[in-house]
């Protein structure tokens, strides 16, 4: 059971969607792939462009975990969309290969240092205020921010390019982003309940450098089971349809219908993904074994939903993307309810790697079938690891168990037994 939320849990998660929403209304979204083209960019230098905002996120990952719990979670939430704004400011002032490609690094950056602080934040904040158990409902909510946000962005984008072309577009997208920041200060953060052991860590006098987070965080990772595991979890459930995403347009196209068509059939998709988040509650009472189901059937309507090769299959498409979108909800509350020590961005970003680096091997797989066998074969094989993922867990689970442990008791419970 988990109790009413408190005024001060209720600010949190507002404050939380506010900042979740602002992030991903960027109105570049939409448009910069017509930016390059414009600019006169090849295919292969577009590619490029792609590399290096990946390259960049995956090394500045980890590092700006332990940064965050070195320093401050909110501090890195504030500079995160700053530094994105710089790179999109780059982009329109200077458009050329050289400003796309510094703009991709300084996305990327901006990208890393909000990945893993966000998590631990709200979690730490959550259980400091005794309401750990509803940290998977709250995500939920804010990634259903995020993607009406980004909806947002693509019915906007078009009236506002047409309005004051690209310098518009990118003014509208770096003043999110300000706002995102400024969001981002009004967010809670106890860092002396981080040092006194409130976020499951030993006691600390000071916060710990750099070095001693990232050293505790990838002993962590390295030397708990239970964290390691659910690090790997989240990279097999979020990776693959993490990257299917970028080519359900192709998919569409390959139905037959009119280029213009192709928006109206991705629209349930995004539907999907916005109601998978807010069906966190129900999630939550999953067996592991029904959290296997849930895989299993997701994977099973992304398979029938491509091959079918019919417009109407992408109904079947809507219904696979909303059980992604809550199975890696869920997957990351299961990590954050696993880990003890005091570096939880830094675990978290490592997650938040291996995703990365999977996305990057699905990208390659998919390129090599679907150059083959075409887009809707690749769909059918991605769906094939979540039926593994899911078989794995039908068999290891019990019927009774719960996809990740109950959260730890709250950091008040914790300091009066002395744990």
């Amino acid at each position: 059971m988990t109790t009413a939320p408190g005024r001060g849990t209720r600010r949190l998660a507002a404050t939380l969607y506010a900042y979740a929403f602002l992030g991903d209304l960027v109105l570049l979204y939409p448009v910069y792939a017509l930016l390059f083209a414009d600019t006169g960019l090849s295919v292969w230098q577009i590619s490029s462009l792609f590399v290096i905002w990946s390259v960049s996120s995956i090394v500045l990952e980890v590092p700006s975990g332990a940064w965050a719990d070195a320093v401050s979670r909110r501090l890195l939430l504030c500079l995160a969309p700053l530094v994105t704004a710089a790179g999109f400011a780059v982009w329109v002032l200077l458009p050329s290969y050289p400003a796309f490609a510094v703009g991709f690094l300084l996305w990327g950056a901006g990208g890393a240092l909000g990945s893993g602080a966000q998590e631990a934040l709200v979690y730490t904040e959550l259980d400091r205020r005794g309401a750990a158990g509803r940290y998977a409902r709250v995500m939920g909510r804010a990634r259903t921010a995020e993607v009406l946000g980004a909806l947002a962005s693509i019915v906007l984008a078009g009236p506002v390019l047409a309005a004051g072309g690209y310098s518009a577009v990118g003014a509208a997208s770096v003043g999110a982003c300000v706002l995102a920041a400024a969001v981002a200060t009004l967010l809670p953060e106890d860092r002396a309940g981080v040092r006194d052991g409130g976020d499951s860590g030993p006691p600390e006098e000071e916060d710990p450098g750099w070095g001693a987070s990232l050293r505790l965080g990838l002993a962590e990772a390295r030397t708990s089971r239970p964290v390691r595991a659910a690090v790997l979890l989240i990279a097999a459930v979020a990776a693959v349809w993490g990257a299917l995403d970028e080519y359900t347009p192709l998919l569409a196209q390959d139905t037959g219908v009119d280029a213009r068509t192709v928006p109206l059939l991705l629209l349930p998709v995004w539907v999907g993904v916005t109601v998978g988040g807010l069906l966190t509650p129900w999630g939550e009472r999953l067996t592991t074994r029904g959290f296997a189901v849930l895989l299993g059937l997701a994977a099973t309507a992304l398979a029938a939903g491509a091959l079918t090769g019919h417009p109407s299959g992408f109904a079947l498409i809507a219904v696979a993307f909303c059980a992604f979108q809550l199975a890696t909800v869920l997957t990351e509350a299961r990590l954050q309810a696993r880990i003890s020590g005091p570096s939880r961005a830094t675990v978290t970003s490592l997650a938040g790697m291996a995703t990365d680096v999977t996305i990057i091997a699905v990208y390659a797989g998919y390129a090599l079938v679907a150059t083959g066998a075409g887009n809707a074969v690749a769909f059918a094989v991605a769906a094939v690891p979540y039926l593994g993922v899911a078989v794995l867990l039908a068999l290891v689970g019990g019927g009774s168990r719960r996809p990740g442990p109950s959260a730890p008791p709250p950091v008040a419970a914790r300091a009066g037994t002395g744990a």
